[in-house]
This record gives C-alpha cells, sequence and structure tokens, in this order.
C-alpha cells in the first residue's frame, strides 16, 4: 500500500469518534462499520427524527441536533477526539436542482463543526465533499475525460451544492494551514448501496432505476421513465468502497484534495440495461427531456489515489447493484403482497 498505512490499529478505539449524518447513507454505514471494527465510543448525530434514520445502532450513543446551529455543534462534539463530517441537506439531482439555497445552507454545519472541533481538541476531522465542485466546462461531453483534481479550479461547479462543497473544501485547508487542525477530505464520486434513499424524491439514479424497475416488475406495466435521453454518463461507488476509502484518507498523511470514487463509466441506459438483467424483464423505455439530468459526463481520475494509498474502488458496477436491488426489492415488496 505504499508509505501509507492501513487505518486499522492506529485509532483507539476508546476514543470518542463522532459521525456527523449518522441517520443518513453513508453516515449510518460508517458507524456500523466502525463497531464491527470493535470502537466502543460512537455518537451518531442526526437531524431526522430518529424513526427516519436509515440505520440506527444501540452501541452508539445516539443525538438527534441541528448541525447548523452552533449551540447544537458543540453538543455533538463535546469529548470527541474524531470526527466524521457527513451531514448535510442534499440528495440526488432534482433536489439539488430545486433547492440550491438550502444545499448552500450547509455551509453552516461544516463551519460551526470546524469551530468547535478546533475549541475541543479534535485530532482528526474528516469532511465530506463531492464530485459537484468540478468545473462544469469539463462535464459537457458524454465522452468526458475522467476528472483529475485539479479540474476544480478555475471555479465553476455546480450551482448551490458544488459551491458549498468547494468553499467547505476551502474552510478544511485554512482551519489546517492556520490552527493545525487535522482535516482530511475526498470527494466523492455518486455512492450508491442498501440502506439508503430510493424515493421521495433526494435518491440517485442507482436507486431511482432500481425502484422504477422494480415497481414495473411487481405491478407488470412493462415500461419505464428515464430522466433526460439516457446518454448522460456517470461512474458510480460502492458504500464498501466509500467506507474503506474514507478511513484509509483519514488516518493518512494525505492532505490535498483527493478523488474518491469508481473509474468504471456508463451511461444511463447502460444502468438501466444492468438493473433489468438483475431483475430478469426488459422494460419499454419513455424519456423525459424536461427532467433534471446534471452534467453530460462525469467520471473520476483515480491516478492520484492509486499513486497516494496503491488502491481505487474496485467493486464491479454489476456486482455492486445486485446488491443494492435486492434490497430494495426486499423493502419494497411487501406493498404489493
Amino acid at each position: 500500500m505504499g508509505q501509507y498505512q492501513c487505518f486499522e490499529g492506529l485509532i483507539m478505539k476508546d476514543k470518542l469518534v463522532v459521525v456527523c449524518g449518522g441517520g443518513g447513507f453513508i453516515g449510518g454505514h460508517l458507524v456500523g462499520d466502525l463497531l464491527r471494527q470493535g470502537h466502543t465510543n460512537i455518537r451518531s448525530v442526526d437531524i431526522k427524527p430518529f424513526n427516519e434514520w436509515f440505520q440506527r445502532f444501540p452501541e452508539a450513543e445516539n443525538l438527534q441536533l441541528d448541525l447548523r446551529k452552533y449551540s447544537d455543534c458543540q453538543q455533538a462534539l463535546k469529548g470527541a477526539r474524531v470526527v466524521y463530517d457527513l451531514a448535510a441537506d442534499m440528495g440526488g439531482m432534482c433536489f439539488i436542482e430545486n433547492n440550491r439555497a438550502l444545499c448552500m445552507l450547509s455551509v453552516l454545519i461544516n463551519t460551526h463543526l470546524l469551530m468547535v472541533a478546533k475549541d475541543v481538541g479534535v485530532e482528526r476531522y474528516f469532511y465530506a465533499s463531492s464530485a459537484c465542485v468540478y468545473n462544469a466546462d469539463k462535464q459537457k461531453d458524454i465522452h468526458v475525460t475522467p476528472l483529475k483534481e485539479e479540474d476544480a479550479y478555475p471555479a465553476m461547479p455546480e450551482d448551490g451544492y458544488g459551491w458549498e462543497k468547494l468553499f467547505s473544501e476551502r474552510m478544511c485547508r485554512h482551519f489546517r494551514e492556520d490552527f493545525g487542525l487535522a482535516t482530511r477530505f475526498v470527494r466523492f464520486h455518486n455512492v450508491y448501496g442498501p440502506h439508503g434513499t430510493y424515493e421521495g424524491g433526494r435518491e440517485k439514479a442507482p436507486a431511482a432505476i432500481c425502484r422504477k424497475v422494480i415497481d414495473a416488475k411487481l405491478t407488470r406495466k412493462n415500461t419505464i421513465d428515464i430522466w433526460g435521453d439516457g446518454n448522460q454518463t456517470r461512474s458510480f461507488m460502492f458504500i464498501k468502497d466509500c467506507l474503506y476509502g474514507v478511513q484509509r484518507v483519514m488516518w493518512s498523511d494525505i492532505v490535498e484534495p483527493l478523488n474518491l470514487g469508481s473509474s468504471e463509466l456508463v451511461s444511463i441506459k447502460q444502468l438501466v440495461d444492468i438493473v433489468e438483467d438483475i431483475a430478469g424483464i426488459k422494460l419499454k423505455r419513455s424519456y423525459d427531456l424536461t427532467a433534471p439530468k446534471g452534467v453530460n459526463g462525469r467520471n473520476s481520475d483515480n491516478t492520484r489515489i492509486h499513486q497516494l494509498l496503491g488502491w481505487e474502488p474496485n467493486t464491479r458496477l454489476r456486482d455492486g447493484m445486485e446488491i443494492t436491488y435486492r434490497w430494495i426489492y426486499d423493502q419494497m415488496a411487501s406493498r404489493y403482497a
């Protein structure tokens, strides 16, 4: 793995680890992963009522707090030594294109958490950034050249959500440079997997397509609606790879921006093909050209992460989608019984 050690064994497992956004998709998986590693002092924090958390573990201390508020950040980080900031008001393309102000307000979360983390002596602080920070001019072609970390500048990110992420990256950098807070961050590329949103408007493409195919299968409709023309391209990273990458970076000495995403590029049409194959059906497709579709093409250049960690996300999309599909199917099947 090169000069960077594996994260296992680097952290004392009795130190208080705070997972902000622990009731969400990635945060819930991270709490579970830390518990499986033997951590005994975990605090999970989320704004949602407990009954809306995707995963909640009784072994962790679970708090419902609004981390946009400085006072709630003080409560969340009391006694903390390690902080993972995965909290944000966000969702899929439909949500972020129609709620830019709400997405921008998430800047309060990271800003207040950084201020409190500095004051209470947090030893390591992780921030979850996004590939939405990248310059939109570099994402106009469906045959996109994979995005390198330096492609975020000159800055022209996704309006709202992308600007908040890029600004918060700078905040992490300056808190490290000016105050000595050990901050780390990565840019997620479309994380997917079980135990996440698959309906309601905040879901992302893999879960949304699984839901649509499952609905067509269970209702025998034989049709699927696809946003855009289906030619837009993306890469998708399975949650297992995301968790591993986050913790590797957290306990490394990597301080520069880093992509964390799969380099397996597919079109939305190809993603539908994969889910249809998993479901064992073939559907008639209609294309909604008025629906939000985001940039035409985006893929992760993994040169830097491979150089620094000797690893990159490598779960095959077909394999991760099958796990995701089976979980969503189980959630939906009871409605049609």
